[in-house]
């Protein structure tokens, strides 16, 4: 099953409609129609959007195999799994088999002549190394300068972006996997949709309100 119909068989499921879970997410209806569709592949900050408002973790709308324990990936499968964003740039998930992850990793790779700065900016952290290139990386009113070796770690609630200074960058992102029904940290849209997959929460704190760049969130990581 491709991603699209993923995510629409998982919202479905809840029985919420494209408005419901756009509006949550803080993008147009019709943007998200168009990912549920196939039309369009939505970078991976989007992605973490739509799994928080579905309470399920990013893995789970990459892959349904559900396989525990292990994961080994060859170097060799690197290419075939890559996925070309809408945004001018692709990744690949690893592990994303496995449910119960405590944190993502994605490998990304981005050309200067695609890419353009496009704030954003989601729940969780996250983790940069980079691999190749050089690239300009800001975190909240912070420019960083990257070349290979170099590393970043922050809250991914601070709005960032970034610039490839080089002609193709190459990078590895780790995202944290914290699902909006899990302790209720999103208040009571997580809880909601908890209560829809039969998990009982205490009270939590109060939504922490998440925050979009111009675009809804969507860009690089």
């Amino acid at each position: 099953m491709e991603l699209g119909s993923r995510i629409r068989k998982l919202r479905l499921r809840q029985a919420r409609t494209l408005g419901e879970i756009a509006r949550e997410c803080g993008f147009s209806t019709s943007l998200l129609s168009k990912i549920e569709t196939g039309r369009t592949m939505p970078p991976v900050s989007t992605l973490v959007k739509i799994a928080d408002a579905l309470g399920v973790r990013v893995s789970t709308l990459l892959d349904e195999a559900g396989q525990r324990g292990t994961i080994h990936h060859k170097a060799a499968e690197e290419r075939s799994r890559m996925l070309a964003t809408s945004k001018g740039y692709r990744f690949v998930a690893f592990a994303q088999e496995r449910p119960d992850k405590a944190f993502q990793p994605f490998l990304f790779e981005a050309e200067k002549r695609r890419i353009g700065a496009q704030p954003l900016s989601h729940r969780g952290e996250e983790f940069i190394y980079m691999l190749e290139g050089e690239m300009k990386y800001r975190v909240g009113s912070v420019e960083y300068a990257l070349t290979p070796g170099d590393s970043l770690y922050f809250d991914s609630e601070d709005e960032h972006d970034l610039q490839p200074v080089s002609g193709r960058v190459r990078y590895l992102a780790v995202f944290s996997e914290r699902p909006a029904a899990d302790g209720g940290r999103n208040g009571e849209k997580g809880r909601r949709t908890a209560l829809r997959q039969g998990v009982r929460l205490p009270r939590g704190r109060p939504d922490r309100r998440r925050h979009g760049g111009a675009h809804g969130g969507q860009g690089l990581p």
